[in-house]
């Protein structure tokens, strides 16, 4: 998931960064309103994690401005307002979450974790398709009854895929989705992944479409 950040207290930014990256996911920091709205005018975001208290357009405005837009990525509010009536505004603007700061980043996480899980239409811990199951927390896949670790990149890989896995999912989605703007991309650095996933998971694990992009093998068996 390629989450967008926007906070305009740097030292909060670098904690919640490092956390999310570390935990796989691809990151961009943004510490306005307004350069927020460029953002994502720009860029297919999977979350948005929004402050309130900003400069040059706060947050309600952005959040207004998103949902007016007609866009529907999910947006987790984090701020030092904690009176009641504040949460039910934004929730009642278009937030799907609300975190109060100062707040543990375990718990941002697993809330971050319980958007992904409503993206990809599941309720359990895991992440389900077919014979691939993936665990967000430990990182871990199972594919056809094995277990297998994943590394970071590789777990963000296989995730942008059951995110999207009705559809054959181009070199330039994945990239997105897995890559943040201050991220160099090696011209074949997707192949690779792919290549290190059916390395663990087995060949079929993940389908190539020639000449479109990629897909997850078909649901419900292990082909040999």
């Amino acid at each position: 998931m390629r989450i967008l950040v926007v906070e305009d207290d740097a030292m909060i930014a670098k904690a919640v960064i490092q956390a999310l990256r570390d935990a796989a996911y691809a990151v961009d920091w943004v510490s306005d309103g307004q350069t927020a709205q460029l953002a994502l005018t720009k860029v297919e975001h999977d979350a948005v994690l929004l402050d309130l208290g900003l400069p040059r357009r706060s947050g309600d405005d952005v959040l207004r401005w998103i949902r007016r837009e007609g866009k529907t990525v999910p947006v987790l509010v984090m701020t030092a307002r904690d009176a009641i009536e504040d949460r039910i505004a934004m929730l009642d603007l278009g937030a799907d979450d609300y975190l109060v700061k100062p707040f543990d980043l375990s718990e941002l996480l697993a809330r971050l974790r319980a958007i992904a899980r409503r993206l990809a239409g599941q309720s359990s811990g895991r992440l389900n398709h077919g014979a691939l199951s993936i665990d967000p927390v430990r990182h871990v896949a199972w594919f056809a009854g094995a277990e297998h670790e994943l590394s970071p990149r590789e777990y963000a890989l296989l995730e942008a895929l059951v995110l999207r896995r009705h559809a054959v999912v181009s070199r330039a989605t994945l990239e997105t989705a897995l890559y943040g703007w201050n991220e160099e991309v090696e011209s074949n650095a997707i192949e690779f992944l792919i290549h290190r996933v059916r390395k663990k998971l087995g060949a079929s694990v993940i389908r190539n479409v020639r000449g479109i992009g990629w897909t997850l093998g078909s649901a419900g068996r292990h082909d040999p």
